[in-house]
């Protein structure tokens, strides 16, 4: 079975989540996949993976998940003797989430503003004329066009990128402050080799949070917070849910091949002649 593992959630048709048990030795071919679960309750989960033989489940040492709570129990009770790891780029994500969310509401005020500048032009029986920026963007495209480049490290930004961007920290200090939390938390899963260093790297990370005093960064503290030894496991095998992720790719790839799924069961059939 193997003894690096991950586990995952995905739908296959119709909204339907299936939970996937998968062995990262098996590098997405045959002997890959392990258990594919029709639920995500954490009961139905246990009560399948029990199915699986105690000697075998004890000798696992390592499984990787996101950060559902019922990921986390099933693979408390199931695998006893494995460190769980929680992936970090679902950590990171919610980081981007909340700097995203930032730059949301920002973008709506500019929408709110241009619609009234628009109608008070048209009262006035004038022109509306949209006042553009350095760059030659007006404030509304501005914050939509600087969706991607948030998601990039500085190093990484074109000449045009630098330029929307020094404009957006001029003007939006809240979200340079928050590109700058999320550009951390980035350098400190992708530099940190030291499972105490990263302790410290983090523990100083979550002052800042709180000290900066977003409301979107609250859900990503307070998982951070409840799940600090299971985050900071990535630490020492650097291991990550990329696999599963691919895992989940191929089958839908699969699933378009067949144009959609008609026989479920049919279908769970030849995924597990394929990939178990």
């Amino acid at each position: 079975m193997g003894e690096y593992l991950s586990l995952d959630e995905t739908s296959l048709s119709n909204g339907e989540l299936y939970t996937i048990l998968t062995n990262k030795a098996g590098k997405g071919r045959n002997g890959t996949l392990i258990a594919m679960i029709e639920s995500t309750q954490s009961e139905k989960i246990i009560e399948v993976l029990k199915k699986i033989p105690e000697e075998k489940r004890d000798a696992v040492k390592e499984v990787t998940v996101d950060m559902a709570n019922s990921m986390l129990t099933s693979v408390k009770t199931c695998f006893v003797n494995a460190s769980r790891v929680i992936d970090r780029f679902h950590v990171q994500k919610l980081a981007y989430d909340a700097l995203q969310e930032i730059r949301i509401a920002h973008r709506w005020d500019a929408i709110n503003e241009a619609t009234n500048a628009k109608e008070n032009a048209k009262l006035n029986k004038t022109t509306y004329v949209p006042e553009l920026l350095a760059n030659g963007d007006t404030k509304k495209q501005l914050l939509a066009r600087s969706r991607y480049l948030l998601f990039k490290s500085g190093d990484k930004w074109t000449d045009k990128q630098k330029l929307r961007a020094k404009i957006l920290f001029e003007m939006y200090p809240d979200i340079k402050k928050a590109y700058s939390l999320t550009h951390s938390l980035r350098l400190i899963f992708s530099k940190t080799k030291e499972k105490g260093v990263a302790y410290t790297k983090l523990a100083r990370w979550f002052n800042e949070i709180t000290e900066s005093g977003f409301k979107s960064f609250n859900t990503i503290s307070a998982t951070v917070y409840s799940n600090y030894p299971e985050i900071l496991n990535f630490f020492d095998n650097r291991s990550t849910n990329a696999s599963a992720e691919s895992f989940n790719a191929k089958l839908k790839a699969f699933r378009r091949t067949l144009r959609g799924i008609t026989d479920t069961k049919f279908f769970l059939y030849r995924v597990s002649k394929i990939y178990a």
